[in-house]
Order: C-alpha cells, then sequence, then structure tokens
C-alpha cells in the first residue's frame, strides 16, 4: 500500500509514527505539506517522502485529508482531477461526506475518521463511518491506517460521528481539565508540586487501567472504593451536591451541538 497524508500536523505524524512502530515501510509513506521546514523534519526524522506538490499525491492508494475544516473546501476542488480509484480518509471535525464529495467532483470513495489526541502515543480511539462505495478491502485499509495510532470503532450511520467526536474527540480535553483540577486539590493540602502531580497522573492512569482491565461495570467499581461512611463518600456526595456528572453530560451534548453546526457552516460553502 502506497499511503499519502495531506497536511504533516500532529495526528498525520502520530499516524505514520503508530504505522512505523508496525514496521510500515516509510519509503511508501508520501506528505504533502506547504512549510519548507516540517517537510524536512518528516523526511529526516520519519524517514517518508516529503513534498510540497500536491500531484506527488496521485501514486498513493490511499489518501488521508489532515489539514484543517475551513482548508478542506479549497482543497478539495484542486484535488479532484487527481483522484481515479483511490481511497481517500478525512479527518477533519465536521465535514459531512456528501459535502466532501461535491468538492471532490462527486468523488464518493471516502471515509470519515474522527481520531483523538491520544493517538500521539498509539493510544487513541477511532470512530468511522464508510460511504456506501468503499470496498471491503478499502475498509480493512483504512483500518489498518488508524488502527495504528489505537483502536477503532466503525459506525452504522455517519450522524454518529458528532457524537464520536463529543466524546473521545473532545473527552481528552475533559481528562485534562479533572486531572488539573485533582493537581490543584492537591497543592492546597499541603502537598507539594511533584507530589500533587504525581498523584493526579497516576490515580487517573490507574483507575483507567483497572477500569479496561476489570469486567466489573464502572459503577461497581466506584461503589467498591466507597465505603459507608468514609472519606470517598464524603468526597463523592460533594461532586453529586455540584451536579458534576449533569455538568460533564452537558459539556458532551455542547460539543456534539457544535459539531453539526460547525458541519452545516463549512457545507453551506
Amino acid at each position: 500500500m502506497k499511503l499519502g497524508f495531506i497536511g504533516g500536523g500532529n495526528m498525520a505524524q502520530a499516524l505514520i509514527i503508530g504505522l512505523k512502530s508496525q514496521n510500515f515501510d516509510m519509503s511508501n509513506i508520501t506528505v504533502i505539506d506547504l512549510e519548507a521546514n516540517k517537510r524536512r523534519v518528516l523526511a529526516h526524522e520519519l524517514g517518508v517522502n516529503a513534498s510540497a506538490e500536491l500531484t506527488s499525491i496521485q501514486a498513493c492508494d490511499v489518501i488521508v485529508l489532515a489539514i484543517k475544516p475551513q482548508q478542506l473546501p479549497t482543497l478539495a476542488k484542486t484535488l479532484a482531477p487527481l483522484l481515479k480509484q483511490q481511497l481517500v480518509i478525512s479527518i477533519a471535525a465536521g465535514i459531512r461526506l456528501a459535502d466532501l464529495s461535491r468538492w471532490l467532483g462527486d468523488y464518493a470513495t471516502i471515509i470519515r475518521a474522527m481520531p483523538n489526541t491520544p493517538a500521539q502515543i498509539q493510544a487513541g480511539v477511532t470512530g468511522l463511518y464508510a460511504m456506501p462505495s468503499v470496498s471491503k478491502a478499502q475498509i480493512a485499509l483504512a483500518d489498518q491506517v488508524l488502527s495504528a495510532a489505537g483502536s477503532t470503532l466503525w459506525l452504522d450511520s455517519e450522524e454518529k460521528l458528532d457524537a464520536i467526536t463529543a466524546i473521545s474527540g473532545s473527552g481528552p480535553a475533559y481528562v485534562f481539565y479533572l486531572i488539573e483540577a485533582l493537581h490543584e486539590a492537591a497543592l492546597q493540602l499541603g502537598l507539594n508540586e511533584a507530589q500533587a502531580k504525581q498523584l493526579s497522573l497516576a490515580t487517573f492512569k490507574g483507575a483507567s487501567l483497572l477500569a479496561d482491565a476489570s469486567s466489573t461495570p464502572i459503577a461497581a467499581l466506584r461503589e467498591q472504593v466507597t465505603s459507608k461512611g468514609g472519606t470517598t463518600e464524603q468526597g463523592l456526595l460533594s461532586l453529586q451536591n455540584s451536579q458534576v456528572k449533569q455538568a460533564i453530560a452537558l459539556a458532551a451534548q455542547k460539543a456534539c451541538e457544535r459539531a453539526r453546526t460547525l458541519g452545516d457552516e463549512l457545507g453551506s460553502i
């Protein structure tokens, strides 16, 4: 498989690093990016072919669109004449397949994907949806590319990608926010900076690993930590009184609504 990336930013690099760790031949990867310094870094550190010329992408079997959503309408119209039978994968948030297909001259061999930032350490999760004309072999190729950055989740409707955006796409920011809060609480309770960082990070990492490794429901794991009349119970009562669970649900709802609005705004171009 010859693989091309249009855009050499963080997410593209995360996918390339993941593929490299799986012994993918870096000479079969071409990255198109307008920044000369970024091209030098990609070529030197990862061993890929780096170019500023979009025509270099023509020989690729799979093309990953890894640029900002606002850049896609213009880029797609330039890319359209270069497409023959290649699989196009878009990781641009909010861009709907119908609109991307239209910008590409009604090209229909497209998959839409929503990865997240833990892909940078191959610990991400990516939601994917394929247009009906995409073959099973091409779906397998897409899964190979995106699974290099973590796990994949294939969806039965494109609309669910807005929910994926709100939960796993935006979700790392919610987790970082909670880690910040626990870190600051530790400082307020008299621990020093190093201690606060170690405890807040290790607590989130350990709890996540335990939840992933256990067949016990999450709610039951929480109950196991919460002794009647104990310290954890008092802490949870405070969170419940502050309606933290409802606030997180509302945050996800707002993110989902923004994903839909973004799709509407860009789709009107």
